[in-house]
Formats: C-alpha cells, structure tokens, sequence
C-alpha cells in the first residue's frame, strides 16, 4: 500500500519520557531487568573512605544482613585475608561476616587452580595472596616456579622484583593480582601492584593477566561463589574504569557512589555509564 503524496514517512523512535525522569535512552535502566536479589559492593570509597566508615554504610550493611540476600564485599587490595579485612571493617562499625568478602588474592587463587591446579608459584606480597594460594593447594617456590605472582604489599623489594624479572625471562607465567597503579592512604598516593607490573613488564617485554577489576573474571567468580546470577545483582563502585566497568562486563545493573574516586562530571566522560548515580550507599538502604 502506497502513502500520500508529501507524507513524510518516520521511524519509530525511543519512547518519550515523562518530565520527572533523570534517566537517559540507552541505560540499562531503560531496560526491563529483574529486582535486584544479590549485590557486590566495592570497599573502599564505598563502605570506607580513608579509614572512616562512610555515613549510612554500617545501615546499609546491617540491612543487607537482615534481608539475607547474597552479597560480597570486594577488594583488588591483596594484602589482607578476610579475616583481617573483617576485623578492620569491624573496628570501623561494619559487621561483614569473613566469607561475604571477596579479594583479587581469592580470585587469583581460584583462577590458578582453574588453570593449572597443584601448581608452584613465586609470589611477591602478602598473607592476603600467600594463604589463598596455600589454601588451594600450591606450593610457592623460587625453582622453576610455573607462575610470578605479583600482589600488593607493603614494602616491594628490589631483591624480589629482580627474583621474579629472572623467573619470567625463564619462562615463568606473569600474574599479578590487580592493575592499580595507585592505592589510598592517609598522606597520599601509593604506588600499587599496576605500578611494580609495568616495571617488570618493562624489563622483561611481557604483560601480566590481570585477574581483578576490572576483569569481569573478578565480578563473574564474586558470582559463583554465592551463587548469583547477572542479570538479577547490581554493582555497586567508587571508580568508573573498575567498579562500573568490570559490572558493566559481566551483565550487572551497576551503581556509582560520589563518596571515593569519580565524580559525576569525570563519569559523564566515560563512553559507558553506569545505570545510575547515587550520592552514597545511604541512597540504597530502602532498596535492600
């Protein structure tokens, strides 16, 4: 059937939205996705910001408790055990249980034992990565070792650093644990496990695997380990270039916080957004 002389033909276009919707075409809320029955929550910047808990976050975490939906607290710091985390965040007034935290330490471990399971590894870094790897049956050696870990630690030394460019200009495998090049802390910027990777990377010619954010490896083994699924958990982060993308990856409704790195004006920047931008987690206490 033809059309009228002069008509003009239009395609239909996104629907129109009402005047109190903040939402732009396009974001995932767009989208008709499930009610969030699981959550992932960054740490730092999130719940914790420079040692202090941020305003709301022991009610949110309280209220996540009480709802008994899954959820873990991450972390691409690999320093620490969950247990050690769990005190930390204990003494700050956030009762996360030990098994709700979530570490690249974890991640790295159960990564390795995926891939090359009863394996030997050199590690530089600490009782966070050494035990994880311990607890999935490797034995870390300086002889031959099949992988150079690289982790976060408080005192990187040139003596290992040299140890581990050694090993993998024999043909040892190059993990490292994050790709931060910077962490917090009280007086500034620390150099981080991004930072000692590309130096080794610079002497041997070979680039590490990441296995933590924003790997969606990191978010997607967070999953399997409370049994959730993508399109029914939301992310939520401080950082647009880790926190939203790695959720962004892996399928989740993800949420950025205004309490840690990004701000909203530097995530208008991004090519990808978030689903939505809240002040903090107090925002998402009656979500939960």
């Amino acid at each position: 059937m033809g059309h009228l002389p002069g008509a003009v033909l239009r395609t239909p276009g996104p629907p129109a939205l009402s005047p109190t919707d903040h939402r732009h075409p396009g974001d995932d809320t767009m989208h008709d996705r499930k009610p969030v029955q699981s959550w992932l929550t960054d740490m730092d910047g999130v719940l914790v910001h420079e040692g202090q808990p941020v305003p709301g976050a022991p009610e949110f975490v309280q209220k996540l408790r009480a709802s008994g939906k899954p959820f873990l607290v991450l972390t691409n710091n690999s320093i620490y055990t969950p247990r050690d985390l769990q005190a930390r965040l204990a003494r700050m007034g956030l009762d996360v249980p030990e098994e709700a935290i979530w570490s690249s330490a974890l991640a790295t471990a159960q990564f390795l034992a995926d891939q090359r399971p009863g394996g030997t590894a050199y590690v530089i870094g600490e009782a966070g990565l050494t035990t994880a790897l311990h607890a999935v049956g490797y034995v870390l050696s300086d002889f031959a070792p099949d992988y150079v870990v690289l982790g976060e630690t408080r005192t990187y030394s040139f003596e290992a650093i040299t140890k581990a460019i050694r090993l993998i200009d024999d043909g040892a495998r190059f993990i490292c644990t994050n790709p931060d090049a910077t962490g917090p802390s009280v007086e500034g910027a620390l150099p981080a496990a991004g930072s000692v990777a590309a130096m080794i990377s610079k002497a041997t010619g070979v680039e590490p695997y990441f296995v933590g954010k924003p790997n969606p490896m990191m978010m997607r083994s967070a999953l399997n380990t409370i049994d959730a699924h993508s399109e029914s958990t939301a992310m939520i982060g401080d950082r647009m270039d880790t926190d939203i993308l790695c959720g962004l990856e892996a399928g989740l409704e993800t949420i950025l916080v205004l309490t840690g790195i990004s701000s909203r004006a530097e995530a208008e920047r991004y090519p990808y957004r978030p689903s939505r931008i809240v002040d903090s987690v107090a925002d998402l206490i009656d979500e939960v």
